[in-house]
């Protein structure tokens, strides 16, 4: 990766040089890709994730695994910008079953997921090449079909459950107002326009959506680091105004979303449910 093409990559391409390097001494490595903001130009360090899927010889035995999870282990204690690392590790041969769950590391834990439509879409639409062949080719391609069922599962599933009151406490935190408000602003461009955006094109959606503005540009100053001309994140009541402001304009737009596409599910409504 070259770090002449953006900057900001000089911030981030030691760790990765030494991520790649501890992962071969594990596992085979055939390729490591990276998605998400890196990948689409709206990386924030310490902000952002770093996205990334390996592709691996084999399937990781249970002492490789071990030994990966030591890898994530060391770097976090050495470099705090580990802690945004996460890395799904796809055995070769076993890439083109897009439902298969693979060893991932991500938000501290160790545990199985698949790569799942919307990061699929985008190691097509521009994966950070780290090592080895790019993606297209070795990962099965991603309908407008798929991508759609997919983000109205996530939405009916899991996001219109975080909003129920039994889940307000968790609006009181930043990390659940901005992804809960990018998340849905973005699902709204998928299912309308069949497009992914960034986290940054999708403050702007917000502002065409009607978004509480104050919100907004709290995520923004937060996000982009940008002042604000009346910044209201002193007032002693902000946090939870905000968290009701949030977590009902997400509540109403899912649901008037997944009307409009459809009808809504009527176990999708209810309070209750398990947040993943």
């Amino acid at each position: 990766m070259s770090t002449e093409e953006d900057p900001v990559l000089e911030q981030v391409t030691p760790l990765l040089e030494r991520f790649r390097s501890d992962v071969e001494a594990v596992v085979p490595l055939v390729a490591l890709w990276a998605h998400g903001s890196l990948a689409l130009g709206d990386y924030q360090v310490g902000r952002s994730d770093l996205d990334l899927v390996a592709l691996v010889g084999a399937a990781p035995t249970d002492a490789q695994q071990e030994e990966l999870r030591s890898v994530h282990g060391r770097l976090i204690a050495e470099v705090p910008l580990a802690r945004t690392l996460h890395c799904t590790y796809v055995p070769r041969g076993a890439e083109s079953d897009p439902a298969r769950a693979h060893p991932t590391w991500a938000q501290g834990e160790w545990f199985e997921r698949p790569v799942t439509p919307v990061s699929r879409r985008e190691l097509a639409l521009g994966a950070a090449v780290l090592s080895g062949p790019p993606p297209g080719g070795l990962l099965p391609e991603v309908s407008d079909q798929e991508l759609a069922g997919f983000v109205r599962a996530e939405l009916a599933d899991y996001w219109l459950r975080v909003t129920g009151d039994a889940k307000a406490a968790l609006w009181l935190q930043d990390i659940w107002v901005d992804l809960g408000m990018l998340t849905f602003a973005r699902a709204s461009v998928t299912l309308r326009d069949g497009r992914l955006i960034t986290k940054r094109e999708a403050l702007e959606e917000l502002r065409s959506l009607g978004a509480p503005a104050e919100v907004v540009d709290d995520i923004r100053r937060r996000r982009y680091r940008t002042d604000l001309l009346v910044d209201p994140s002193g007032s002693a009541d902000w946090p939870a105004r905000r968290a009701e402001l949030a977590r009902e304009f997400v509540r109403t737009g899912i649901t008037r979303l997944l009307a409009h596409q459809g009808g809504l599910p009527p176990e999708a409504s209810a309070d209750t449910g398990p947040a993943r």
